[in-house]
């Protein structure tokens, strides 16, 4: 296929879009920050003044073409100016995750050979230093929040202020480099690397151009109609590359501005006062946020929880059809509009959605009962599929065209095929261009003709040319009858329970299935506080007896669905166990996305597993774990292994007659 050679309206780099958007919407709204209570604004035009003024620093202080400055620090406007800075110097930004360990860190900083790094305050500092005597080609640190860092050795720490301070103190003598090395970026060119999450071993560097963000930003941009008036909430871990292509690559292509909320805590506060036009969050987000709703209505009074349930039974009935511009009755409009004032409306707006036009999920399937929920209230919640290695999209879902049970189609000028196993390929614009030092990965990842194996099984829809995905490939196996094993595919059914938060599913080449399970500590918690039953931590509440009852229906509904599903049936679960403790990256169990590390989880729970396959009734262990601070310590606990009901299916061989 053949692709822009000279950039998408001649526009080549991330620094020349903001040039582009300084003529274009110079006095609009770009960043904004909330800090101390209180929501801060910058303009295109006082942003690249920002930038520029760091990116001269970055030349006092020696930075050259090709060098990689790591970037670590939750969404802040300083920290993805300093990415863009990094840029117009011609060198390559990498963000790292800030709940990353100073070993995850480690990895990365030797593996990428950072000089610089730019950190967002004390805590990342302290990380760095910690490791500092191993990273043998790191000279500088930079960092933006100065509180705490009065008394450390400034021989090689920096404050951000005072790098923009010198720049601009040096701007005549260095705008002419800064001019000649951003007038000198390519389409070609490293726009960005982004480390993947390790899901089966170390992170790999993914070398992403500028060909790559901008062309998959304007084809994405093009497709939703995102323009300069759009509102998005940057709250996901700036090292993921949805962020970056939601906060840099189509907030500098469309416009639009980035809001940067002041912490976790108050993410949910600050996207109500944002209410973003635009938005996206991954299934947990939005399955956290029905449950914390549920919670609340099981507490209000009869007439309000008589009220919700009422209007909620219509929206589910109609609400989709009227999202979609289908046919709906006068009568169910007119009730629909009084739901919208008195229900809808409300909950939107609780929820931070009330002006959301274009929201999507993606990374895991979501519940069809969950989707479908948030769409009866009339918000636009679509799903896509995507990968670090192709710039994120891969398939979107079209207005009209949304359904719980796929991805959606091909996004614009991508092309995918499947293979006669199963898995999924595609090459597009916005396919990476290798893995930083790791040639033999690049190669088994994608091909001479640019095809890329996503590791994903699926297949496409007849009619509708929609993909459906299955699971990851390699996770897809076959039970000791030969039935299909798809794991996820259980694993995702029993999450869309509101008590249920993780699920690990056991079965390649054996004669059943079993399961390790996490409960959800918010909402059992509540069910526990209703029914006065008293619990003094994780472990005590995950082994109470009635948990464990309500679990095994869940399971039992589960495999009662699974039966239904000819190609999937032999998968349903036998026996499980609700985990002690919860699955924890800092413990290595999940990646930093919250993906779970099976073979990880296999070996660390050895026993664990081998307890559910030998008919014991209760399994006494020992975990180590990663406290908060970084200590180590043990949690032990004696679990009680439980069975479930299977419906009988018939063997594969006769299944297949």
């Amino acid at each position: 296929m053949a692709y822009m050679s000279e950039g998408a309206e001649g526009l080549r780099s991330i620094p020349q879009l903001l040039q582009r958007n300084v003529s274009l919407y110079g006095g609009r709204p770009a960043w904004r920050e909330k800090e101390y209570g209180i929501w801060q604004s910058w303009t295109w035009a006082e942003g690249a003044d920002e930038i520029e003024a760091f990116a001269l620093g970055l030349l006092n202080l020696g930075l050259a073409p090709g060098d990689h400055v790591a970037v670590i620090g939750r969404n802040r406007p300083t920290l993805y100016w300093a990415m863009v800075a990094a840029q117009m110097c011609g060198a390559v930004p990498v963000p790292l995750y800030q709940d990353a360990v100073a070993d995850e860190m480690e990895y990365v900083l030797s593996h990428c050979g950072a000089r610089f790094i730019i950190a967002a305050d004390q805590e990342q500092v302290d990380k760095v230093i910690e490791i500092q005597d191993d990273l043998h080609q790191f000279e500088h640190m930079i960092y933006v929040d100065p509180r705490g860092m009065r008394k450390y050795d400034h021989r090689q720490l920096h404050e951000y202020g005072h790098i923009q301070a010198q720049g601009r103190a040096a701007r005549d003598e260095l705008i002419g480099e800064l001019n000649a090395r951003r007038g000198a970026l390519g389409y070609d060119d490293t726009c960005v690397m982004l480390y993947t999450s390790g899901t089966t071993g170390k992170p790999k560097g993914v070398v992403l151009s500028n060909r790559n963000i901008i062309e998959t930003a304007r084809a994405s941009s093009e497709f939703d109609h995102l323009g300069p008036g759009e509102e998005v909430l940057a709250w996901l871990p700036m090292a993921w590359v949805g962020d970056f292509i939601f906060s840099i690559g189509q907030a500098f292509w469309a416009g639009f501005c980035v809001n940067c909320p002041e912490s976790a805590e108050t993410m949910l506060t600050d996207l109500r006062e944002i209410a973003p036009s635009y938005y996206f969050a991954p299934p947990r987000v939005f399955e956290t946020q029905l449950t914390s709703i549920m919670i609340r209505m099981e507490d209000a009074g009869a007439f309000k929880k008589r009220m919700f349930h009422h209007f909620m039974r219509l929206a589910r009935r109609v609400g989709p059809k009227i999202l979609d511009g289908g046919q709906v009755g006068a009568l169910d409009r007119a009730r629909y509009a009084l739901g919208a004032a008195l229900v809808y409306g409300p909950l939107k707006n609780a929820l931070g959605f009330s002006r959301v036009r274009v929201g999507y999920t993606a990374g895991e399937a979501i519940g069809p009962e969950i989707f479908d929920f948030y769409r009866a209230l009339g918000i636009n919640l679509k799903q896509l599929y995507g990968q670090t290695e192709a710039s994120v999209f891969i398939t979107q879902q079209p207005d009209n065209q949304v359904r719980p049970d796929t991805v959606g189609v091909p996004s614009p000028g991508v092309e995918i095929r499947i293979a006669e196993n199963g898995e999924v390929f595609y090459r597009s614009p916005g396919v990476f261009v290798e893995y930083y030092k790791n040639a033999e990965s690049t190669a088994d990842t994608k091909d001479a003709d640019g095809w890329v194996a996503t590791g994903d099984a699926g297949f496409f829809e007849e009619g509708t040319g929609h993909l459906r995905i299955i699971d990851r490939a390699k996770d897809v196996g076959k039970m000791a009858d030969g039935a299909l094993f798809a794991p996820k595919y259980v694993e995702n059914k029993l999450k869309f329970f509101p008590n249920i938060l993780e699920v690990v599913v056991f079965g390649a080449d054996r004669d059943r299935c079993a399961a390790f399970i996490n409960i959800d500590l918010t909402a059992v918690g509540s069910w526990a506080e209703r029914n006065n039953i008293a619990y003094a931590s994780y472990q005590e509440l995950a082994g109470h007896p009635k948990v464990l009852e309500t679990i095994r229906g869940h399971v039992e509904e589960v495999n009662a669905s699974v039966a239904e599903d000819p190609m999937l049936s032999g998968c349903q679960i036998h026996r499980f166990l609700v985990l002690h403790k919860e699955l924890d990256a800092d413990d290595g169990e999940l990646t930093r996305t919250r993906k779970v590390r099976r073979k990880i989880i296999a070996e660390k729970f050895h026993d664990l597993v081998t307890a559910l396959y030998d008919g014991s009734d209760s399994v006494y262990t020992e975990t180590e774990v990663t406290y908060e601070d970084g200590r180590k310590g043990q949690i032990k606990a004696t679990l009680t292994l439980m069975d479930a009901k299977a419906v009988p299916v018939a063997p594969p061989a006769m299944a297949a007659e």
